[in-house]
């Protein structure tokens, strides 16, 4: 077990919209299988099992008895264990966690209403005392490195020196001490520690937005140049050091299309590539927890895929793939690497968890993570695929609603955020809800998404309000062309840069949408890139590549802004918003809710006080969900759940 990174951020997209027909020929039947907005957007009963390093005990997430999520534990060497809840957080609710390698504690990281400055927790799961072990105030850590070899260490970033850097530091899990280890002094953006737990490796931007990657030999030498790619280049991250120590793995487009696993020698030479899939992406890595060699690699095709690589897992992946229909992932494993937790995913299911013995390869149920929704047919995603206007293939999926109406339906374009990631294949809470009510979904995932090699990726440089917009009005083509969507009823939503593309769509284009939902979307990108969180700056050669340079380019950039196109809108909008969001900040809201007022323009805006870039609390969305289902009602007259007292949301209108 090499290396622990917290990808801690909520990324929330999102769509809508309605079609008379479908609802006055269903709407007995949509009535009858009307889902719980509780069951999509309130928590899960279980979720997210990891296995001590011992396997002897299990931890998991669930809701404490005023519904905020915390870690339990359950205790695998009992036949009648009392899961027993271990950390006890009042509001936000733990999110993502990881065992200590005594067995002993939890370790966890929480911000404070959304601000996204995190702090590193740790939980005795037998006293459950809770100590902050970063108590640095307006601070943000980050996992570097956690390794077996070493349980009482644990290494971090963190910006406390200056707010744009991360300074590593090593920290005592017995005493809580902490030792400043390396300080970044070339905007170091990656470390990576060898398997002893030093770090050796570390990777900046160049100037012109390619990557340096740097090594030495140990923590007294010198740093020293080891390669250096092409802006082009995407990925590009060193993930791991080899098993010996003198070689590193890194997925990187280099000398190919799509990410790839290569491996460069410490010493220099041209990168061995060593897995790679033609078309798409590689997701994931999966190394052995104890002796770091290679055994398997992940890909995201229009579904998950393995490349098996040490042959002695083969016959364990063709026993998971009898056990449930779907996909599989591992979700933890012991350092022994002979149990797993397998989560088998689907479209049209809540995930289920099961514990896996290698030795005996029998699968034992754990739970599924919300077992009520399992009363509801879901609706399938459909991968699809179409020409843009430039001739460049598009991919995305497509979700219909149940009933035997599949034409000219009311339509949503669910746009994703990022913007440089992707839609997946699997169970999306919002696709369902949306086409539970009656709507056709839409996802794009249009040029500039991750996943399809760098051609695609790239293409969406500098295409902010450009093809990337246009890329949303082809698909809306491509399903008016086969039938699926009512021209007049289509809508489009989504949350972050989803956001800021229904602003657009609703600015740019104003006659193509017949409404529109944004959450946390920019609507000034000058005002955007001025004000992002102190510790992107070293990546904003990246941001000045891909969207525009903020000291030399502000007229294009005003080109590719909402705001400045506000006064055209015509159709309805809703917006919610995060008070704390430190990436797009509340004034990129307030600003265009401003002009749409003045001109008399439809907008309704909700602003969570409670909240940073996206709703992290069930009762906030609840809240906004309920809310948009009004507002659907009131604009397209769909299928809706009537809000309860706890959904009221009078009270965030602003």
């Amino acid at each position: 077990m090499s290396r622990f990174k917290f990808l801690l951020q909520l990324l929330i997209v999102f769509g809508l919209i309605v079609i008379p027909q479908l609802i006055e020929g269903n709407e007995q039947l949509m009535k009858s299988q009307l889902i719980p907005r509780k069951l999509l957007f309130g928590n899960p009963v279980k979720t997210s099992p990891e296995l001590s390093p011992n396997g002897e005990k299990m931890a998991y997430l669930a809701p404490d008895n005023n519904n905020v999520l915390n870690v339990w534990v359950r205790d695998l060497t009992k036949k009648a264990s009392e899961d027993k809840m271990v950390t006890s957080d009042k509001k936000r609710g733990v999110r993502n966690f990881l065992w200590q390698y005594d067995n002993n504690h939890i370790l966890y990281v929480q911000d404070r209403d959304g601000d996204e400055n995190w702090h590193l927790y740790q939980t005795d799961i037998n006293t459950n005392e809770t100590k902050n072990l970063t108590p640095y105030d307006g601070s943000r850590i980050e996992i570097v490195d956690y390794n077996y070899k070493y349980p009482d260490d644990i290494l971090v970033q963190i910006n406390k020196r200056d707010k744009s850097l991360f300074d590593v530091y090593r920290i005592n899990l017995k005493n809580g001490d902490s030792q400043l280890v390396v300080e970044n002094t070339n905007n170091t953006i990656n470390w990576i520690a060898d398997h002893q737990l030093v770090i050796r490796a570390r990777q900046s931007y160049t100037k012109d937005g390619g990557m340096l990657t740097q090594v030495r030999d140990d923590e007294n030498a010198p740093w020293r140049d080891l390669l250096e790619t092409d802006p082009e280049e995407i990925g590009g991250e060193v993930i791991d050091f080899t098993d010996d120590d003198q070689s590193l793995y890194l997925l990187s487009s280099l000398n190919g299309n799509t990410n790839r696993l290569l491996k460069i020698s410490l010493k220099g030479g041209t990168p061995e590539v060593v897995l790679e899939d033609k078309e798409f992406d590689l997701s994931s890595i999966m190394t052995h927890p104890t002796k770091n060699t290679l055994e398997a690699a992940g890909v995201e095709k229009d579904r998950w895929d393995w490349i098996i690589v040490d042959p002695s897992l083969k016959k364990d992946f063709e026993n998971l793939k009898k056990i449930e229909k779907g996909i599989f992932t591992i979700n933890s494993r012991t350092l022994s690497n002979r149990k797993w937790i397998v989560a088998f995913r689907s479209d049209q299911r809540p995930s289920q968890f099961y514990l896996y013995n290698r030795d005996t390869g029998k699968a034992d149920f754990l739970f599924t993570s919300q077992p009520d929704l399992e009363k509801y047919t879901l609706n399938p995603m459909t991968p699809i695929s179409f020409q843009a206007e430039d001739g460049m293939t598009i991919h995305g999926y497509l979700t219909l609603p149940a009933g035997d109406h599949k034409k000219n339906l009311s339509t949503i374009l669910l746009v994703h955020g990022g913007p440089w990631v992707r839609d997946t294949w699997g169970l999306n809470p919002a696709v369902q809800w949306l086409a539970n009510r009656g709507y056709a979904v839409l996802q794009i995932n249009y040029r500039g998404s991750k996943g399809y090699g760098k051609a695609y990726m790239n293409a969406g440089n500098r295409e902010w309000a450009g093809k990337m917009h246009t890329d949303l009005l082809d698909g809306k083509k491509w399903m008016i062309k086969n039938g699926y969507s009512n021209p007049d009823k289509f809508a489009i939503y989504g949350g972050s840069y989803g956001g800021y593309a229904t602003l657009v769509g609703l600015t740019f284009t104003p006659d193509e949408f017949c409404c529109g939902v944004d959450i946390v979307g920019p609507s000034n990108l000058i005002t955007l890139l001025q004000t992002l969180p102190p510790y992107w700056a070293p990546a904003k050669v990246q941001m000045d590549r891909r969207v525009g340079k903020l000291e030399t380019e502000q007229d294009f950039l005003k080109s590719r802004s909402p705001l400045f196109k506000a006064n055209l809108i015509k159709k309805p909008l809703l917006i919610g918003q995060g008070a704390n969001d430190p990436r797009v900040k509340q004034a990129e809201s307030d600003q265009i809710v401003q002009v749409m007022r003045q001109n008399k323009l439809p907008v309704e805006y909700l602003l969570f006080p409670d909240e940073g870039h996206g709703f992290a609390r069930p009762e906030n969305r609840m809240k906004f969900y309920a809310a948009t289902e009004e507002f659907l009602e009131k604009y397209l007259g769909g299928i809706s759940e009537r809000p309860s007292k706890e959904e009221d949301w009078e009270s965030l209108k602003k």
